[in-house]
């Protein structure tokens, strides 16, 4: 249910940016208070990402306040943040749908809105297309401004860096604002580092600085000298020297929720040339303390009473395959010194807090890094240790080369646990763990597992370990059947699987957690269930039984049909010149948009009737 927009007389004068800049500037403090209460109470209605929209309220108002949006192109990486962004570009009435089947999507999204440039997920991608707009703006010649967004913790990945580098050398006209929020206000955000960037964003310093550059270009040792005391000043008082150095005119820090010193600062920012850098500096979860007091735990919430101080306890159920997963791991480091563990930024979600208790000097944190992850654990792997690198199916695709260069070809013992494999719900189409068996089952050396249930996932991450050379356990996000999970670890048979059922006829062949639905369509079918568990290397041996006895084999994954495990069973059959009809049920040709995990799974046919559906049409055809 939407808000009464009544209760917020002056953001309902600002349904649109353009509406939004007609508003005297004495006005944007209550604006702004009365959007982090919008935000607030809509967010705990209907679900969604909540500390990161809380600690941009002032920069989204002062960015679409200043700059000519959509005319101007603003760019918001990852997109957590981008809740407030909505509220202001004719997104407000559909908030209650965010994340939700055939609702607004959880990040900013191209066909969704004008005032949307870029479609992301996925981190550390803004500077990089901002400097792509940038160059056609230049070329256009129509003065268009371009802005990009991006946190502290975005900006360490090497893309940010990459970008930032090419921009500085290229010198196009282009703004980032870097939105730190991993500190609190430190005493040289106040009034007088707010009256700093004033002065250091206007344009008497700005000409002063462009006009002794030039008058100094005859004179290099005085040039050099200039360009040092420049940075020893504004090293005394910011820390902007790394930025200068790529080419940027660094501005800041400045608080973010200075309204007021925020949008003169970007008003002054909008008429200077070349690459500009303001740092800002906010706190996750303004204004409502306890996403103030745990931006981690209100990231992401749940539907909750925003009059409370704490968010509602899960109901008790069977643990999630992270925890699974994170279990293993600490059992697994008791017997094995060598074991090593990366994640890239993803501590919590992998399921890595109590390893990274336990083991504080075998756990390495890389940042926002899939790259460095996975070469970091080739290294590790080379001088005998024993990594295992905790990501989630979706970021491990930003790694594919270090997969195959760094450690497929050199055949190292490094094994992958690929979390959020398959459908993930409510992050929606840019987090769908959709393609992994596809882009791993291509790459020689690769032993791929999918489990079927909890205790396969346990089982199935032991066997990679013990195996010689890369391999890979994916796994879905959520909670598995509630099977019994046994504590002692024990290797399977590399590429044998398991028939659960006999029938006649119709084969199901399942690969991973879409067991319970097989179970249901094969007891309706009368056919067969075969649990594959291998995706590579395939048992073939079974495969070839159950051709010879059966009339049509029917694979399911959770996973692109195209390239995926159904696609290895043609190959076998193909290979062995079996031509027996083959139905592949899985994951369409086009990109899964966001809902729950059984609204799609229904969607898709991916669910018992679904199954027992397709079966049923094929037959008929």
């Amino acid at each position: 249910m939407s808000l009464n927009i009544a209760d917020y007389p002056t953001l309902a004068l600002a349904n649109l940016p353009e509406e939004l800049r007609s508003l005297p500037q004495e006005r944007l403090p209550a604006l702004c208070e009365e959007l982090r209460s919008y935000l607030l109470h809509s967010v705990s209605r209907s679900s969604g990402h909540l500390a990161s929209g809380l600690g941009v309220v002032e920069l989204t108002v002062a960015l679409h306040y200043v700059f000519n949006t959509p005319f101007d192109r603003l760019i918001w990486d990852v997109g957590h943040q981008a809740y407030p962004h909505k509220i202001l570009t004719g997104r407000r009435d559909r908030m209650s749908s965010i994340r939700q089947l055939d609702g607004l999507h959880p990040f900013p999204w191209r066909e969704e809105s004008e005032y949307d440039t870029l479609s992301v997920g996925h981190s550390s991608t803004s500077i990089g297309a901002a400097l792509g707009m940038a160059i056609a703006a230049d070329q256009e010649q129509k003065n268009r401004k371009v802005v990009a967004v991006i946190g502290d913790g975005a900006i360490t990945a090497g893309m940010a860096f990459e970008a930032l580098n090419h921009a500085g050398d290229l010198h196009k006209d282009m703004l980032v604002v870097l939105n730190d929020n991993e500190m609190s206000i430190s005493e040289n955000v106040g009034a007088l580092n707010n009256h700093l960037a004033r002065i250091m964003s206007g344009s008497l310093y700005s000409t002063l600085r462009e006009g002794g550059k030039k008058a100094l270009e005859i004179l290099p040792p005085l040039k050099e000298l200039a360009k040092r005391t420049e940075e020893h000043l504004k090293g005394m008082v910011v820390p902007g020297t790394l930025f200068e150095e790529f080419g940027f005119n660094y501005v800041g820090p400045i608080d973010g929720h200075d309204i007021s010193a925020l949008t003169d600062t970007l008003r002054n920012m909008r008429k200077l040339k070349g690459p500009q850098l303001l740092h800002v500096m906010t706190r996750k979860g303004k204004g409502y303390l306890p996403a103030e007091q745990d931006p981690i735990g209100y990231h992401a919430v749940p539907r909750f009473d925003s009059a409370t101080t704490s968010l509602p306890k899960s109901p008790p159920s069977s643990p999630n395959f992270s925890a699974i997963f994170g279990n293993w791991l600490c059992d697994m480091a008791k017997q094995c010194n060598k074991l090593m563990a990366i994640t890239p930024a993803m501590r919590e979600g992998s399921g890595l807090v109590r390893f990274s208790r336990e083991f504080p000097q075998r756990y390495f944190d890389v940042a926002i890094a899939e790259q460095h992850a996975v070469t970091l654990a080739a290294g590790m792997a080379i001088e005998g240790k024993k990594p295992v690198v905790a990501i989630y199916s979706t970021f491990l695709q930003r790694a594919y080369d270090q997969l195959i260069h760094d450690v497929a070809l050199q055949n190292l013992d490094v094994l992958f646990a690929i979390d959020r494999a398959g459908i993930v719900g409510a992050d929606g189409p840019t987090h769908q763990g959709a393609y992994d068996l596809s882009y791993m089952r291509t790459v020689p050396n690769m032993v791929i597992m999918t489990p079927a249930d909890e205790n396969e996932c346990r089982q199935m991450l032991y066997t990679g370990y013990m195996h010689t050379g890369p391999a890979a356990v994916r796994y879905p996000r959520g909670s598995g059947r509630g099977t019994e999970i046994n504590d002692t670890m024990t290797a399977l048979e590399i590429g044998k699987g398991r028939q659960l059922r006999q029938g006649s006829k119709i084969a199901l062949l399942n690969f991973g957690t879409l067991l319970p639905a097989a179970e249901a369509a094969a007891e309706a079918l009368g056919a067969t269930l075969v649990d594959m568990r291998f995706v590579k290397p395939l048992d073939e041996t079974l495969l070839l039984e159950l051709v010879a006895s059966h009339d049509l084999l029917v694979t399911v994954e959770e996973n692109a049909i195209m390239g995926g495990a159904g696609s290895a069973v043609l190959e076998c059959l193909m290979r062995h010149k079996k031509p027996v009809p083959v139905l592949n049920l899985g994951l369409p040709d086009y990109f899964v948009e966001q809902g729950s995990q059984q609204q799609i799974w229904a969607r898709l046919g991916l669910d018992a009737d679904g199954i027992i559906k397709a079966v049923q049409d094929y037959q008929q055809r």
